[in-house]
């Protein structure tokens, strides 16, 4: 008996998502929750949908948005437009599992050269004996004055990533501060080069705006280190952020079962996958035996059954005031069982982690990222086929 339960607990962790149920349609909203410490009541609207399995998002000057579809597109929303327009001159892009068209992000001069970021899957010429080759690529291109059309688009950054098997997501894309970027790099079904430091599955790296390696990263110069690492031992990141009040950078990534976590990120920090770990692969065994070790950095939040983390945002807008310097996490769905994503909220003191509070999980949506955009309010993305775009507002 105990065998037929463990084939039985197998099956259904390795069958796809879209086998185990069909998702739930969005509906038309607006709908309206209460939510907790301290009490207060949200209203969520739909904003655009018809979007083919939006993956990130970046709010322009003029208040459009500007979102990556998974499947290779881009979409223009512009306010009060339920339908958004497409952009032309987004590049061939290989989708397959989580990978394809990624995130998206504007250049801090954007208002002066139009000039837009964003990271894909890029497939090449494979070797003898694979049917596919690929990598994560990062790319920029201009956006004309119609908002029409990416124009010059150019890959300025080819990930050391190669691989046959399917996948390469996990590819977020941060500015900081200086203006240096934070473009986190792929995760793969690959066990030995998360910890390889002449390999970018696995890293989290840090370029100049021309895709070169930032002259003071904490490898240029260490013989056998790749000079764009800013952190190693990753598995696959797929929301970054700075906290409004330290500036220090957290990450969230998207584990194993009962793996998920989010990370403050340290220059030059090990964050130990695949050696450590607190979840398990997909068929019920441990990843490792061995949960932490003294050189390697442990997560500041991590979640077991999983929620298969996605977009993260700290709040520090003034139109949610009582939940200001929050954490906002996206799930796609908990302990792989659709119909369960949501939206974390995670409350934290001078000690740590306090509480956290789903949000959305009614709707039974696949929530791909969670963003403060400049007004103040949340915005997210649903993953899926006919994906849409949600506002998050207070209910008064």
């Amino acid at each position: 008996m105990f065998r037929i339960r463990q084939a039985l607990f197998v099956l259904i962790f390795l069958l796809p998502a879209s086998l185990l149920g069909q998702p739930t349609p969005l509906g038309e909203g607006p709908w309206f929750f209460d939510t907790y410490q301290p009490a207060s009541r949200i209203k969520v609207s739909v904003l655009a949908r018809g979007i083919r399995n939006p993956w990130g998002m970046a709010f322009m000057p003029n208040g459009n948005i500007l979102v990556a579809e998974k499947v290779g597109g881009f979409r223009l929303i512009r306010p009060g437009q339920r339908i958004p327009d497409t952009i032309t001159g987004a590049p061939e892009v290989r989708v397959a599992a989580g990978g394809g068209l990624m995130d998206v992000a504007l250049h801090p001069d954007f208002a002066d050269n139009r000039l837009v970021y964003f990271t894909y899957v890029k497939n090449a010429e494979p070797p003898a004996g694979e049917r596919y080759w690929a990598t994560t690529v990062l790319a920029r291109g201009r956006l004309n004055e119609a908002e029409t059309a990416l124009e010059n688009v150019e890959d300025i950054f080819v990930a050391d990533a190669w691989g046959a098997a399917a996948g390469g997501h996990g590819s977020r894309l941060r500015w900081a501060p200086d203006g240096t970027l934070f473009m986190t790099s792929p995760f793969r079904r690959d066990f030995d080069n998360p910890q390889n430091p002449m390999s970018h599955i696995g890293k989290i790296l840090r370029l100049n705006d021309d895709g070169t390696p930032a002259a003071d990263n904490p490898f240029v110069g260490v013989p056998g280190y790749y000079p764009e690492i800013w952190s190693i031992g990753h598995r696959a990141i797929e929301g970054i952020d700075y906290h409004p009040v330290t500036g220090e950078l957290w990450a969230s990534e998207h584990g194993p079962l009962g793996g998920d976590e989010v990370n403050l990120i340290e220059a030059g920090g090990n964050y130990g996958w695949p050696v450590v770990s607190y979840g398990r692969d997909y068929d019920g065994t441990r990843v490792t035996n061995e949960p932490w070790q003294p050189d390697m950095i442990q997560p500041e939040i991590f979640w077991n059954p999983s929620i298969a983390t996605t977009g993260l945002v700290f709040y520090s807008g003034d139109k949610f005031p009582q939940w200001r310097d929050n954490l906002f996490v996206g799930s796609l769905m908990t302990a792989r069982v659709p119909g369960t994503g949501h939206i974390e909220r995670i409350v934290f003191n001078e000690k740590g982690e306090q509480s956290r509070e789903w949000l959305l999980e009614s709707l039974k949506q696949r929530v791909r990222d969670v963003q403060q955009g400049p007004d103040g309010l949340l915005y997210v993305l649903t993953e899926e086929s006919d994906g849409a775009l949600l506002l998050i507002e207070p209910a008064e």
